[in-house]
């Protein structure tokens, strides 16, 4: 899926994996060498991430139902927990560097296609 801000009309990434199961949700990125940019994991449902088994630092992008921005977590480093966000529907898993080199912010509504 690519990942696309509709309130800027800017693509985030080209190549979004999803993780709808249980299975896929509960391993995510774990035991994973890198994320490319342009890549990233969407994670449905879900209101909070963690960083254990993982290697690198991760860009989080807390979603509402309707895929507007409620929240972002920046350079979530390995081995942590992010806060549950209410509200939050799902979550997209992005590389470190990844918001800081777009214009996504809080309140833009993204779509996956």
């Amino acid at each position: 899926m690519i990942l696309r801000n509709l309130s800027t009309d800017e693509e985030i990434a080209h190549y979004i994996q999803s993780a709808y199961t249980f299975t896929k949700r509960l391993k995510g990125l774990m035991f994973t060498d890198e994320l490319n940019s342009g890549y990233g994991l969407h994670i449905l449902p879900c209101q909070s991430v963690h960083t254990h088994f993982m290697r690198y630092p991760i860009d989080v992008v807390y979603c509402n139902k309707s895929l507007y921005v409620i929240d972002i977590d920046e350079n979530l480093p390995p081995g942590k927990f992010g806060k549950r966000r209410k509200g939050a529907h799902s979550v997209l898993e992005l590389p470190t560097g990844t918001v800081a080199h777009s214009t996504l912010q809080i309140g833009h509504q993204l779509e996956l296609r």
